[in-house]
């Protein structure tokens, strides 16, 4: 037997329900829009957006919202629903500035409006080095930055840019990435050449082995650059995601190109201070040992006398010497954490550099 369907004044009463939530809803986002016009006077002066924005207490909001969340709506719909409203609630004095590698249309701007909402003023860059730059200059109140990809490993001129640059890094973004080839090319036989970023075309080598043997590759500075380089040339394609596609006008000939759909990528948001724990943060650190056998078990053992769990290492060239290496190093935990202050303590006297990069909340996941 087919299910009956409600009659017409079921569905009246549905709707009356629907309405009467409506306004409820309306009126406690408004109310909690008053709140923090209350918190915006008395936190900062007129302006200073980035005295405002507490990375560690919108962490421990949205994870009691996923906490509580029954459905029907998934954790992931109930996060950025929240932090919409989070976004707004902030941007009612002055929106923050938040500058990205651009231009509009690349997976890190995507990242901002994951983070921050879409309630701020977005500035995009053309290189990493910039958006370092404009928010050591005091032009921006953050940044967002690529540091590593799940399957092509770290973006190294995000890592080099800490040697010498005074930030800190406050939050993490983990994006779920999905890369279309984009072309006005009828078919794929007719596209020559193919532009993209160098970590999209690592993502995607097996796709453009087998479909696109004969086209040329051009690397440029993002996808979304590729997009705008192609949006006018029959004979072209970019590697770029559904949003380059809009803001572009250019067809999707294939969806979902890369070669590992688990493909993820990591950004740092970075500031100028570091901010209190949320109760589940990572700590960023730049360690250097002195040059002697067995320096890295010297840096290391710290943490495991500590029980400080390492999530990340990574080697880079120092640039100071031929052959010198500094590590980069995430671990689990806050720098105020009792067991991480004391791993902390006991590395200083053993380390030729130590550099604490921030500490932070760790990416909630949804």
């Amino acid at each position: 037997m087919p299910e009956a369907k409600p009659s017409a004044t079921a569905l009246d009463r549905v709707r009356k329900r629907i309405d009467a939530l409506d306004e409820d809803i309306q009126r406690l986002i408004a109310e909690r829009a008053g709140l923090a016009q209350e918190v915006l006077a008395a936190k900062s002066q007129p302006g200073v957006a980035s005295d405002l924005y507490r990375p560690e207490r919108e962490a421990q909001v949205l994870r009691r919202i996923v906490a509580r969340n029954t459905g029907p709506l998934s954790n992931a719909e109930m996060v950025r629903l929240y932090r919409e409203i989070m976004s707004a609630c902030l941007a009612q004095q002055a929106p923050l500035k938040v500058a990205y590698l651009g231009p509009e249309g690349t997976f890190t701007q995507a990242a901002v409006f994951k983070h921050f909402g879409h309630s701020v003023r977005d500035l995009p860059w053309t290189t990493i080095e910039q958006v370092f730059d404009e928010l050591q200059a005091g032009h921006a109140d953050f940044g967002v930055v690529p540091v590593e990809n799940s399957n092509e490993g770290s973006v190294h001129h995000t890592l080099d840019m800490f040697l010498s640059s005074p930030v800190k890094i406050c939050g993490e973004v983990e994006l779920q990435v999905h890369h279309n080839l984009l072309s006005n090319a009828t078919d794929q036989g007719a596209i020559r050449r193919v532009y993209s970023h160098q970590q999209s075309f690592a993502q995607c080598r097996g796709f453009l082995r087998e479909h696109l043997p004969q086209a040329r590759r051009v690397e440029v500075s993002s996808n979304a650059e590729a997009a705008r380089a192609v949006r006018h040339v029959p004979d072209a394609a970019a590697i770029a995601g559904s949003a380059a596609a809009e803001i572009y006008d250019l067809p999707v000939l294939m969806r979902n190109i890369e070669d590992h759909k688990d493909n993820c990528t990591r950004f740092l948001v970075i500031g100028q201070k570091l901010f209190a724990s949320s109760g589940e943060d990572k700590t960023s650190l730049l360690l250097s040992g002195h040059d002697h056998p067995g320096a890295l078990h010297a840096l290391l053992q710290p943490l495991a006398n500590n029980k400080v769990s390492m999530t990340r290492i990574e080697s880079r060239p120092s640039k100071r010497a031929n052959w010198d290496y500094v590590f980069f190093v995430d671990v689990d935990g806050h720098v105020d954490d009792a067991n991480v202050a004391a791993a902390l303590e006991q590395l200083r006297p053993v380390a030729s550099m130590l550099k604490i990069l921030g500490s932070y909340p760790r990416a909630i996941q949804v």
